[in-house]
């Protein structure tokens, strides 16, 4: 595996230097050699071309389970120390021939998989192309790089509503004007069958919009905690929609799989068709965001259909900025989410299930999200009209580092 990485990384300085202007070829000291936000960066006297290399490590240990419970058996399983590299990405980007022709890729080294890869035409600001593989622009919590997070990671209804990464292509930009009149779209036509899916299983397609409201005119990005402590407050609405059918449930990095209840299936077999509305707001080291999401499943050959709904709150700060003798780098936050899934089946373990969370975290950032420590401590709670609740402890803390 290395040894196809390090093919990949010379053909592309290769590719780099041969479009390379003359000028360059003949000074090879003039192409400009840097360190940035986005790892080392090799970049052509005229701007033309640009190579981005950065590699980012998370290691991470937790007690008695770094994975959320998913049944009330998760809960009974024995008590055990995990020490691991819960991450490992190498990420390659940047631009070729034109500023606006951007190229990017990731490949999760830990479990050889490649996670994005895509091209991306950005002439204007006000409509954009997108083709490759990519994570879906859905809801602002998956969007966030892992990276980027405020919390350890994700919230419990990650699992049931993300779209995660699909391949396709999309339409997107922002729509400025003076004021308030600031919005954000993405429209998105996918394969529908997850990560590393070159076709589809049937007939159908996986169609996505989102519509995001920047009301107060600022852009808020897509990340976690106000590390940069913003003096003029920045916040959006978005509501999202998708519709899909397939053989799948859920999608993951893995691909496509299935929700609790529901069991391997025929192409085509569910249909899915849900939606998001969430909020986010950011100032002067506060950070705020939430989302409520809802899911339907058909399912053709049970005729059964079945409902989710779920919702995450959080909020975090830098006390610092109320006492001074609070250690600046230090960022508090927690988050209660709270996820419920109508089965018809009266045998499944979830049926009527109602899953609640009470995260609260620690961040220490010592450059910000490239170099920053997170301690995190969840109180998990299932309860069930025909089963006894069942609820649990767990501790979690990770060093993430980007080079």
């Amino acid at each position: 595996m290395m040894t196809k990485l390090s093919a990949t990384l010379f053909f592309l300085l290769l590719l780099f230097r041969q479009h390379a202007p003359a000028q360059a070829l003949e000074k090879p000291d003039s192409i400009d050699i840097s360190y940035g936000n986005r790892g080392i960066e090799f970049q052509s006297p005229d701007d033309r071309f640009l190579l981005q290399i950065q590699s980012r490590l998370q290691f991470r240990y937790a007690v008695p389970s770094d994975q959320d419970p998913i049944t009330f058996d998760d809960f009974q399983l024995q008590r055990r120390h995990t020490f691991k590299i819960n991450r490992a990405r190498l990420k390659i980007g940047g631009h070729a021939f034109q500023p606006w022709l951007k190229y990017y890729w990731e490949y999760e080294l830990s479990q050889g998989n490649l996670l994005d890869f895509r091209i991306m035409v950005e002439r204007w600001p006000f409509f954009n192309i997108k083709i490759g593989q990519w994570k879906t622009e859905y809801n602002r919590e998956r969007v966030i790089s892992s990276g980027q997070q405020q919390m350890l990671e994700r919230s419990l209804i990650n699992r049931p509503f993300t779209l995660d990464r699909q391949q396709g292509i999309s339409l997107y930009g922002r729509l400025q004007a003076a004021g308030s009149a600031d919005f954000h779209y993405w429209f998105s036509v996918l394969t529908g069958t997850g990560r590393g899916a070159t076709i589809n299983d049937d007939a159908h397609l996986l169609y996505t919009a989102r519509v995001q409201w920047n009301f107060t005119g600022q852009l808020l990005e897509m990340t976690g905690s106000d590390v940069t402590y913003r003096e003029q407050g920045a916040g959006s609405l978005a509501l999202a929609a998708a519709t899909n059918r397939s053989a799948y449930t859920r999608f993951s990095q893995a691909g496509g799989g299935q929700l609790e209840g529901f069991a391997s299936a025929q192409p085509g077999q569910y249909r899915t068709h849900q939606w998001v509305a969430e909020s986010a707001w950011m100032k002067k080291g506060f950070s705020f965001q939430q989302e409520f999401h809802w899911k339907q499943i058909h399912d053709f050959v049970s005729e059964e259909t079945t409902t989710l709904m779920g919702n995450y709150v959080q909020a975090g700060y830098f006390f610092h900025s109320l006492w001074e003798w609070v250690p600046q780098p230090l960022e508090l936050a927690a988050r209660h989410t709270w996820f419920q899934q109508d089965l018809f089946d009266a045998n499944a373990s979830m049926n009527n299930a109602l899953e609640q969370g009470f995260s609260f975290a620690a961040n220490w950032f010592f450059q910000q999200h490239r170099n920053k420590l997170t301690a995190d401590v969840a109180y998990l709670h299932f309860s069930e009209a025909i089963q006894e609740p069942a609820s649990g402890w767990r501790f979690r803390f990770q060093w993430d580092i980007s080079l």
